[in-house]
C-alpha cells in the first residue's frame, strides 16, 4: 500500500470513529438537549432516546451501588459516579425545557396538529392540564367580571378574526447553527439575498424559520 493510499485509509477510519462516537445515546441525548434549549418552538419528543437513557441510568445507578458495596476503588466509582450524572443532568434538563414551553405555548401547541403530535402521551396530559388551569384562572380573576364580548380565552374581543391573545413562539429569531456535512448553498428564503453557503463545522446565525427543514431532518445541529 503506497503512502496515498494509508492516508486515505487512515482518513476513512477516522470518520468512521468520528461518526461512531456521534450517535451514541451520549451523544444523541447532548444533540437533543440542545436542539430543544436553542429552537424557539418545541421539537419531536425523542421517545426511543429518552426511554433508553432512562434505561442506561437504572443500569448505571445499580453499577454505582454494587461498585459501592463491593469496595470498588474511589476513582473508578467516581468516574461511574459523573458519567451517571451528566446523563441524569441531561435527561432532566431536556424534558424540563419541553416542559417550560409547553407551559408557554400550550393554546397554541394545543390548536396546531403538528406540534401536538410532537408532544409525548404524558406531554399531552401536561398540556391538557395547563390549558384547564390556565382557563379556570382566567375565568375566575379576569374575564368573569368583562362584558360578553370579552370573554375569550383565545381573543381579545368577538370582533378578532384570529386568536391573537394566543402566545406563539418566534420562529424568525436568529440562532447559532452548526452543520457536520457541506451542504452547499443554501437559500435563506424568498427576499432575493444572496444564498449561504454552508460548510461543514463551521458556525452560523440564521433565521430559525429558514433552517427548519434543516434541524428536523438532522442536517443542522443547534448550538
Amino acid at each position: 500500500m503506497d503512502s496515498g493510499d494509508a492516508s486515505g485509509y487512515s482518513a476513512g477510519v477516522d470518520d468512521d470513529y468520528e461518526s461512531l462516537l456521534s450517535t451514541t445515546d451520549a451523544e444523541l441525548l447532548k444533540r437533543a438537549w440542545r436542539n430543544e434549549k436553542a429552537a424557539p418552538e418545541i421539537l419531536q419528543h425523542e421517545t426511543a432516546l429518552v426511554q433508553r437513557s432512562r434505561e442506561q441510568i437504572q443500569l448505571m445507578e445499580e453499577t454505582v451501588e454494587e461498585f459501592s458495596k463491593n469496595g470498588v476503588d474511589p476513582l473508578t466509582l467516581s468516574l461511574y459516579q459523573m458519567d451517571l450524572d451528566r446523563t441524569l443532568f441531561l435527561l432532566r434538563s431536556y424534558l424540563r425545557t419541553r416542559l417550560q414551553k409547553i407551559e408557554n405555548y400550550a393554546f397554541h401547541i394545543q390548536k396546531n396538529t403538528d406540534l401536538w403530535n410532537r408532544l409525548s402521551k404524558q406531554e399531552q396530559k401536561f398540556a391538557e392540564r395547563c390549558i384547564d388551569d390556565t382557563e379556570q384562572h382566567l375565568d375566575q380573576s379576569v374575564l368573569s367580571k368583562l362584558p360578553h364580548g370579552f370573554k375569550s380565552h383565545l381573543k381579545q374581543s368577538s370582533l378578532s378574526l384570529a386568536d391573537d391573545m394566543v402566545l406563539e413562539p418566534q420562529l424568525d429569531q436568529y440562532v447559532i447553527c452548526r452543520s457536520k456535512k457541506f451542504l452547499g448553498s443554501f437559500q435563506l428564503d424568498d427576499s432575493g439575498e444572496e444564498p449561504v453557503n454552508i460548510e461543514a463545522n463551521d458556525l452560523y446565525a440564521l433565521p430559525y424559520k429558514s433552517i427548519k427543514p434543516l434541524v428536523e431532518s438532522g442536517q443542522i445541529d443547534l448550538v
